[in-house]
């Protein structure tokens, strides 16, 4: 006789269980969670905008229209104005957002590839292995991660914007995945003494397919909050770092050395439609981030789905 099975209160029938599977079950659980679907749709507009903006509106970095300098948003069909040298505003608005996301991202694969793969090697194995690593993981979370940021910043002031960029990037993940690693370690101590380890274990699987293919995929939910968390952090730092004057460089534009110019006071009093934008941008993409990740950490984790 066929039963049917309450899921997150809603009823399925047998038919319609054999056909969902565990990530459309999750997709479910995260639909119904109302915050964390406004944080997708505001950081779906934004990827979209600094895709297309940049591409519809035709710039280059170097327009300069010093015959439009300092205009208001809205005056000579600029929307949000221009800035001391005549450049739209609006254009390197968008512009600067690729970069600063794409520091983000690159910086969350880095720290996800490590984590993962360092705590996961070190929570199967145990013993020797799991002291090696751990000891190694523990030296690089010792390292001063504001200076050393800061040190190999300044000493490439003067490197060309998509070099620093990268260096920036990878920096930022190679700081960032000792405490996934930790996290990952923990999991995957208590998962491999389970039934399905055991059952793994008796089919002969190897233990590359062990440990990536049945013990990561059930550590899931912690990789993806750490990874999302990573990836606001590092468009933080950039933003932080250009704002210093140590990050990407002019003319390349990014959220951060576009709030710089708020440091000079007559930008800051007089020309704040060039600064604020990139402030406004740089806050709804990190909690927009932030709003996805919890709300996929909830709908990957039934235990924590509501």
């Amino acid at each position: 006789m066929k039963k049917d099975q309450v899921i997150d209160n809603v009823v399925l029938k047998e038919e319609d269980q054999e056909i969902l599977g565990p990530w459309r079950l999750a997709w479910n659980r995260f639909k119904k969670n109302k915050i964390a679907m406004v944080g997708l749709v505001i950081f779906v507009i934004i990827i979209l905008a600094v895709i297309f903006v940049p591409i519809i509106m035709g710039n280059d970095v170097m327009d300069f229209d010093f015959a439009a300098k300092s205009k208001g948003p809205g005056v000579d069909g600029h929307i949000l104005g221009t800035d001391e040298q005549g450049r739209d505003v609006l254009f390197r608005l968008f512009l600067g957002g690729r970069i600063s996301i794409l520091v983000g991202v690159v910086s969350a694969i880095i720290t996800v590839i490590f984590g993962v793969t360092i705590g996961g090697i070190a929570g199967y194995y145990g013993g020797l292995v799991d002291n090696l690593l751990m000891r190694f993981t523990e030296i690089v979370y010792s390292l001063p991660f504001t200076p050393m940021i800061l040190a190999l910043s300044a000493a490439m002031l003067w490197t060309p914007a998509n070099t620093k960029m990268i260096v920036i990037s990878f920096l930022i993940g190679m700081l960032s995945w000792p405490t996934l690693a930790r996290l990952v370690r923990g999991q995957i101590l208590s998962l491999r003494e389970q039934e399905f380890m055991q059952a793994c274990e008796s089919l002969g699987i190897s233990d590359k397919s062990k440990i990536f293919k049945h013990l990561v995929p059930n550590v899931l939910s912690v990789v993806i909050v750490n990874a999302t968390l990573t990836m606001a952090s590092a468009i933080l730092t950039e933003a932080g770092l250009s704002f210093l004057g140590m990050g990407v460089t002019e003319p390349t534009p990014t959220w951060g050395n576009l709030m710089n110019l708020a440091r000079q006071s007559a930008v800051f009093k007089n020309l704040p439609w060039v600064w604020i934008p990139a402030g406004v941008m740089c806050f709804l993409t990190v909690i927009s981030i932030n709003l996805v990740g919890e709300g996929l950490r909830d709908a990957l984790d039934p235990k924590d789905a509501r």
